[in-house]
């Protein structure tokens, strides 16, 4: 058993877990903190890898991030503290870590690597996109299985407002609306991503997507759109999985450099 430690860091909390890389399935159990506020680099930091002591101490970590991460390095990062734009958060996690390996991805790419892999869009040809659904609106897109990283249509503009705005979890709750009332808006956002890049498949994940038959009947898309399979776990999985993959997620240099480091 290939087994590797994934992190999962979000706007309100940071969940790690063991995971089995043969059967993309976490090995014991789940742990989880509140995210720091405020949600600096340093913080963050300190916190995922106090979190990831207690779990595994050794080998690669994989971590997913919420924002665009290129080459390593945070471009972007919507619903933390804005000092981590511009941060080599690869370096910066391996140095919490004591110098472990840690390749870093999108959050919704590595929940989509996840689902692409081992769930719901396991052995889907075409162009598939995952979308997750939680503090806001993250997207990851795979043509014949292979990941285009960082995509980033929860930012869409759509009537004025960001996507993420109107059609996240955390915009339903903070509005109070019904299933049926946040499921139009959804739908709008799903209706222009067909619009833009024609999918063969929306996957929903997110935590929400434990719901997806509270409000799947709403979303009247041409193209077919299924829940999630792994759930909450499908960041924790894709991260891990990253450190198997990372040649797709990052240089080729760095996976190498990776590799003789082991």
């Amino acid at each position: 058993m290939t087994v590797r430690l994934g992190v999962d860091i979000g706007g309100t909390g940071i969940k790690a877990a063991t995971v089995d890389l043969e059967r993309g399935a976490l090995v014991g159990d789940r742990h989880s903190v509140a995210t720091p506020r405020p949600a600096t680099p340093e913080a963050v930091a300190a916190a995922a890898a106090d979190l990831a002591r207690t779990i595994d101490n050794v080998g690669p970590v994989g971590l997913g991030f919420p924002g665009v991460v290129r080459h390593g390095v945070a471009a972007t990062a919507a619903n933390l503290d804005p000092e981590w734009v511009g941060i080599d958060a690869a370096a910066l996690f391996s140095d919490h870590l004591g110098g472990r390996p840690v390749t870093v991805i999108n959050d919704a790419d590595a929940a989509g690597l996840a689902e692409m892999r081992f769930g719901a869009g396991a052995d889907q040809s075409g162009v598939v996109v995952m979308v997750t659904l939680g503090t806001g609106i993250g997207t990851a897109v795979f043509v014949d299985g292979m990941l285009v990283p960082n995509s980033e249509f929860g930012h869409l503009v759509l009537g004025g407002i960001e996507a993420e705005q109107v059609a996240s979890s955390r915009a339903k709750q903070m509005a109070g609306q019904s299933w049926k009332q946040w499921s139009r808006q959804l739908l709008v956002f799903l209706e222009e991503l067909e619009r833009l890049i024609w999918p063969d498949l929306l996957i929903i994940g997110g935590g929400i997507s434990a719901e997806f038959r509270r409000f799947c009947e709403g979303l009247r898309t041409a193209t077919p759109v299924v829940a999630a399979s792994l759930g909450n776990d499908a960041g924790i999985v894709g991260a891990a999985i990253a450190v198997r993959e990372r040649a797709a997620v990052q240089p080729a240099d760095l996976a190498d450099q990776e590799g003789t480091r082991r």
